[in-house]
């Protein structure tokens, strides 16, 4: 099957590079008119300018999550290219592998200002844009650890689990009105940031998996491609898990 986003303009956050980028360029494949929103800026130009090389409609915008005006700028930018805007995609995040005592307070605000407050923003600017398709979705890149604890990193569980229950209570808000919101949990994913990894600390992490690999960003960007498609009208509040197995045991 293709073009399951045919009609669809999405903004996809952190869309630069790992999963955003492999969300970009499924999107753009499956149909949808892509705005390529990072900080990242060479970096985000050279993905929208691939796509457009690749005969999909895409452009770049630069875009800090934790800025209002930023984001006003961005849905701006949307409906000036593209008509409209029908589709979130909220992934831009930091990492922080600090434990409770370790963490100062400045890298917990920092951290949750881009992954907690981000999604916020992004689903708040955006909604006034959505609502007038009556056929919008919105997909919040979550975590495993969202779901699971695990010794230190205390700022990136409380994010991920805050933008679980913050995608339920927007779901419920504008189950009604035509706006959908749902979740994906990825587990260990080969991206930029997981390449700083030592093969002992890589190892480690593999030895949680029970398909024992590392997922790829297009692996969760399939999840997504579902929920942000017409096939999932049925589905608002949910959470599709894409772990290897790593939450089951």
């Amino acid at each position: 099957m293709q073009g399951r986003l045919e009609g669809k303009v999405a903004i996809i956050t952190g869309a630069a590079r790992g999963i955003g980028e492999g969300h970009a360029d499924l999107f753009a494949a499956e149909g949808a008119r892509v705005v390529v929103a990072d900080v990242l800026e060479e970096l985000g130009e050279a993905v929208a300018a691939r796509l457009r090389e690749e005969g999909r409609q895409a452009i770049y915008q630069n875009l800090d999550v934790t800025s209002p005006r930023a984001w006003t700028d961005t849905v701006a930018a949307a409906v000036q290219h593209f008509g409209k805007l029908t589709t979130l995609m909220n992934n831009a995040a930091i990492f922080n592998a600090s434990g409770l005592e370790t963490t100062t307070l400045d890298d917990w605000n920092k951290l949750l200002a881009v992954n907690l407050t981000g999604q916020f923003l992004g689903m708040k600017i955006c909604m006034p844009e959505l609502l007038k398709t009556g056929n919008a979705a919105i997909v919040n890149i979550c975590s495993l650890y969202g779901l699971i604890g695990t010794p230190s990193f205390t700022s990136y569980h409380a994010s991920k689990g805050g933008v679980r229950m913050l995608s339920k209570s927007v779901a419920m808000e504008y189950v009604k009105r035509g706006v959908r919101v749902n979740s994906v949990f990825p587990g260990d994913t080969g991206t930029p940031a997981m390449e700083n990894l030592t093969e002992e600390e890589n190892a480690k992490v593999l030895a949680l998996v029970p398909m024992g690999v590392a997922g790829k960003p297009l692996d969760m960007a399939f999840g997504s491609l579902y929920l942000a498609s017409d096939e999932a009208r049925y589905l608002t509040g949910s959470e599709i898990v894409i772990d290897g197995g790593w939450s089951v045991p």
